[in-house]
This record gives structure tokens, C-alpha cells and sequence, in this order.
């Protein structure tokens, strides 16, 4: 018997949250380590949030995302490398997630260097120290 890829794939959970572990304006949890093909399911859990890729912060070849405010979105991550996510109403208060995708990713050395606001770069700096 055989089996896809796909009946292997998962889904992980990630809450966009008004307060959480990490203080205000998160998503849970901040940072997560999946395989290509897995899913990410972006809940907003809190209203008034919603997940978006960063366009200077994903793989090149990498399809962007752009979740309504209020919207349950799944995205399957197929290219495998660093993905940026932020939530746009919340982004200078450092609303920011990291979604890595594959076994041995590692940061390019120009990820950091855009124009971040100081808290969303300081949570993207802890969430990469999970490398």
C-alpha cells in the first residue's frame, strides 16, 4: 500500500492573542518548526488580529499570505526556509511570529535588516535564537 506525503503532513495550531505568556499583542506560539507540507491553522482567538507573510522575510519562490482581520486561515509551507508572519494592526507593537520550515534552516544574513519596528525586532531576535 501506498501512502502521499500529504497523509503525513500536520497541522500546528498558532493563537493570535490580546495577552499571552509573552505579554501583549503575541501570536502562541511565537515560534514553530514544521516540515514542508505541514499547515499552519493562524486562530484569532482575541479579536482584531490577523497573520500575513512578511515579503522580505520568507524563502525566495515561497508563496506569500494575507489573512482577513478576524480570519481562521491555513497555510500549507512548502518551500522550506524562514517565514516572517505579522499580525498588521499589531506590528509595531511587535505582533511577529517565525514559522521554519525544514530540518536545517538557517537565518540568512540580511533577514534582520528591513525596516522592523524595536519590538517586532526584538521578538523576531528571541523567537531566532531557536535555531
Amino acid at each position: 500500500m501506498l501512502l502521499s506525503g500529504a497523509a503525513w503532513a500536520e497541522t500546528v495550531e498558532v493563537h493570535m492573542l490580546n495577552r499571552g505568556e509573552a505579554g501583549t499583542m503575541v501570536f502562541e506560539p511565537a515560534f514553530v518548526q514544521i516540515a514542508p507540507g505541514d499547515t499552519v491553522k493562524f486562530i484569532p482567538t482575541d479579536k482584531s488580529h490577523n497573520a500575513e507573510s512578511m515579503d522580505e522575510m520568507m524563502p525566495e519562490g515561497a508563496e506569500g499570505f494575507k489573512g482577513k482581520i478576524n480570519e481562521e486561515i491555513d497555510v500549507t509551507f512548502d518551500v522550506e526556509g524562514l517565514y516572517g508572519v505579522k499580525c498588521l494592526p499589531h506590528f509595531a507593537m511587535g505582533m511577529v511570529m517565525t514559522v521554519a520550515v525544514g530540518e536545517d534552516v538557517e537565518m540568512p544574513a540580511d533577514y534582520l535588516e528591513g525596516r522592523l519596528p524595536k519590538k517586532a525586532k526584538e521578538r523576531f531576535e528571541e523567537q531566532l535564537s531557536n535555531l
